[in-house]
Parts: C-alpha cells; sequence; structure tokens
C-alpha cells in the first residue's frame, strides 16, 4: 500500500506515580500523564516509563500502548468524568488513527524515525478495573471493541506531541485488534495463523498463544487471563519477573 498519513500524536505519556492495588504485584503503573518534548522509545518502551507487573504488562511485543482520542470521548458518559491523555495507562494518545481498527501487524511511521508495529488488542485486567474505579469494567471495556493497540518497536526513535503518524503497511488478512477481542472465532484465527507461517507477519509469544487457543477450541481472545505465552524479556533492573516496578532505561 501506499503510505497514508492518517493523524498525530496529541500528548505522549509516561508514568506519573505508582499506585497501589490488590494482588500479588500490588503496585501499577498505569497513572501516566503527557510530558513535554521529545521521548525517545526504544525497544522495551519509552525512555523513563514503568512496567510495574512485568508478567503481564511490558516485553518487546507490548512495548507501547496507543489509545484514540476519539474512542477516549466515547466513554466519558459511561466513567462520568473526562478522559485525560493517559487516564488509560496509554504512551501514545491520538487522533486521526484507527487504533481500535488497526489491522495486527499494521505498521506506522510516527514522527520521522519511530516505527511501530501493531501486535494485538490490550487485554482490560483488575488494575485498570481498580484504577476506573468502575463494576464489572473488565467485561465492558472489552465487549465494547476499543481496546487501543499495543505495538512493537520496528526502528527506534523519539516521539513528541504534534508528530504525524503515517500507516506504512497493512496486512491483506484484515483481523483487526477490536474484531479479535470481541469476537475471536477460528476463521480469523486460521487468517493470522496462514500469514505468520508464509511471513506475512509475525506473532510474538503472547499472541501466537491466543491464536492456537482458539483454533484449539478452548478459549477465546480474553481466554480469561492475559497471562502470555513465555515469559516476556526484562527491562532493566534487578528482581525478577512480576516482583517490583522497573523503569525503561
Amino acid at each position: 500500500m501506499e503510505p497514508m498519513t492518517t493523524g498525530s500524536v496529541l500528548a505522549v505519556c509516561r508514568v506519573h506515580q505508582l499506585i497501589d492495588v490488590p494482588g500479588n504485584v500490588g503496585v501499577s503503573a498505569i497513572d501516566k500523564r503527557p510530558v513535554e518534548g521529545p521521548v525517545l522509545v526504544r525497544r522495551l518502551g519509552l525512555h523513563g516509563d514503568i512496567q510495574a507487573d512485568r508478567e503481564h504488562h511490558g516485553g518487546v511485543d507490548k512495548a507501547v500502548y496507543a489509545y484514540a482520542s476519539e474512542d477516549s470521548v466515547l466513554w466519558e458518559e459511561v466513567l462520568g468524568h473526562p478522559v485525560a491523555p493517559g487516564f488509560f495507562g496509554e504512551n501514545l494518545h491520538l487522533t486521526g488513527v484507527e487504533v481500535s481498527g488497526a489491522v495486527i501487524g499494521e505498521r506506522w511511521l510516527v514522527g520521522s524515525e519511530l516505527e511501530l508495529e501493531v501486535t494485538m488488542p490490550r487485554i482490560p485486567c483488575s488494575s485498570f478495573q481498580h484504577w476506573v474505579e468502575k463494576p464489572r469494567w473488565i467485561r465492558m471495556f472489552a465487549d465494547r471493541g476499543l481496546p487501543g493497540a499495543y505495538l512493537r518497536v520496528l526502528t527506534p526513535g523519539s516521539v513528541q506531541a504534534g508528530d504525524p503518524v503515517t500507516v506504512t503497511h497493512r496486512p491483506d488478512h484484515g483481523v483487526t485488534v477490536s474484531e479479535w477481542i470481541t469476537n475471536a472465532r477460528p476463521g480469523s484465527a486460521q487468517g493470522l495463523m496462514d500469514a505468520h507461517h508464509e511471513g506475512r507477519l509475525f506473532l510474538g509469544p503472547n499472541m501466537l498463544g491466543k491464536v492456537q487457543r482458539v483454533l484449539g477450541g478452548g478459549q477465546t481472545a480474553m481466554g480469561g487471563s492475559s497471562a502470555p505465552a513465555q515469559a516476556v524479556p526484562k527491562v532493566t533492573g534487578p528482581g525478577e519477573p512480576g516482583t517490583r516496578p522497573h523503569r525503561v532505561e
């Protein structure tokens, strides 16, 4: 396809503070807020950002989380308050980009050098529900089909508010992140698997495991768990995955 500039970055968000949440880790880095100026994005995410629960968040296939401003507005009536950039834990708050409608494997050029690839939808977790203080939020968020997109970093680079977002590649299998989280059918899973085997798409361990489970008839895309099929790479710092927050350097 011909490269197509579709929108721009409204805000670049990093962790503001860790919040206490129930569970084994006990803290979450979901409280992200806009920062000024350019931010370097490398293989494991934004410089200075944090993933508190590294068993379920972060790693190369969830290095960056993007959400569309147009989708955020649709949640304001449900939540009863404005949804500010970063409130959903996103790193990139975008406008004019079909984030939840992005095809898995779609590639974006952000600014002049940062290249990202859509890997999977965001699977809502208990920390997210605790943060928004909304009963049954996990199911509500998933069912509405506006999950936002996780992305891997193909080419590192800097990003700042105002940068254009250009779609440079869109796979022909047609499965979007919204379709996957709301209605992951065997036909969609087979399309993803075929593209993966033919080299037209690379599915990381987490997404590949979900595709295999749908094909096996055992689970939906939600799967009852957001745990990855294998451990994600560690970010810098001591400790074991899932035990303490770590900052991306």
